[in-house]
């Protein structure tokens, strides 16, 4: 059985929360720009630490505020004319108005996200309708300790979706992940999966690559939430003591086919000699998808009429039609009901 006649529905879902930065470089007195499903946001912090989400369009001329300075009355000082705007967006000083002059800056707003900060990542809200309060919170790193310990960022020249589909695909690494160090022979698999609130996952069960032996005797849970966050929990003991690693992996949309690829590690301290694992080899995967990435857009200039099969392109299969059921229960203001059922998927990889 197939699904045939698939093209991605590369619009970006609403009132949900994407991973915008790592917030460590994001210091005090400081603001970045970033784009956001193709919108230009102001990222930054006042000088008391206060997080702040502008969009990054002065409202007077259209200058970017993040071309800025944060002053020492906790707003953000546009370039051109000097306007000053809060954290909240209104606005704070209109430095060329004169004594009589019958204009309240305060009336003056540039549009605020809800902007958190969280596990080392800063979250932004993107609402459908501005000024919405946001629904739920960002996906929370199931550890006490959540300070990264490894991160790799690369830029994928693709919509969300074929980041998306191509990162939980269970059957390409033995041609895309083609290194010697790395082959094993094609085995057929069969693994449980059930749904989450906005997802799916991959229920926990024993890994078979031999990379996980390094870890002992471990087991491992994948899961994914919209709008594109992937967790792996690893779990197992080793010299007697019980760990977690977990990764996490996002993919931002940063605009039309440019989409970010962000995964994070978390580990105990502990463990501190598994880093290098992942600081020689983890570029290198994330890499390899990159570059398939590339050479798929070779294909799809022609907007092709593509082909999703079963088992192996289930988890593809699923991710569109919760993506299909979020956006309609935005837009008609209903209830989300996901509908990912229970199943057992088996593939050869």
């Amino acid at each position: 059985m197939s699904e045939t006649g698939t093209r991605t529905n590369a619009g970006t879902l609403r009132d949900l929360w994407y991973m915008a930065a790592l917030a460590q470089p994001l210091r005090a007195s400081t603001v970045q720009r970033v784009m956001l499903l193709g919108e230009p946001v102001a990222i930054g912090r006042m000088k008391s630490g206060e997080l702040f989400a502008l969009r990054d369009i002065c409202p007077h001329r259209g200058v970017p505020l993040s071309a800025g300075k944060v002053m020492a009355d906790d707003s953000v000082q546009c370039p051109y004319h000097g306007w000053r705007f809060k954290a909240g967006g209104s606005c704070s000083l209109i430095p060329s108005l004169t004594p009589g002059q019958d204009l309240d800056p305060g009336k003056i707003k540039v549009r605020n996200y809800p902007v958190l900060e969280q596990d080392g990542l800063i979250w932004v809200y993107m609402a459908a309708k501005p000024g919405a309060e946001p629904k739920g919170l960002p996906p929370k790193v199931p550890m006490i300790d959540t300070t990264i310990r490894w991160h790799e960022t690369q830029m994928f020249p693709c919509d969300i979706d074929h980041a998306v589909i191509g990162l939980m695909d269970p059957c390409h690494a033995g041609y895309v992940h083609d290194h010697w160090w790395w082959k094993t022979k094609p085995k057929v698999k069969e693994k449980h999966y059930a749904p989450l609130p906005m997802g799916f996952e991959m229920t926990r069960h024993k890994p078979i690559k031999p990379a996980y032996a390094m870890l002992g005797e471990v087991s491992t849970e994948i899961t994914f939430e919209l709008p594109s966050t992937r967790f792996e929990i690893v779990e197992g003991k080793l010299f007697g003591r019980p760990f977690k690693v977990v990764g996490l992996t996002v993919c931002t949309p940063r605009e039309t086919n440019r989409t970010d690829i962000v995964q994070m590690m978390y580990w105990p301290r502990w463990l501190f000699w598994i880093k290098p694992f992942f600081t020689l080899l983890g570029p290198t995967f994330i890499a390899d998808d990159r570059k398939i990435v590339e050479l798929q857009q070779e294909g799809l200039k022609f907007d092709p009429s593509l082909m999703l099969i079963q088992d192996a392109d289930q988890p593809a299969i699923w991710y569109h039609r919760v993506k299909k059921a979020w956006a309609e229960s935005v837009e008609k203001g209903t209830e989300f009901v996901n509908p990912v059922q229970e199943k057992v998927l088996r593939w050869r990889s």
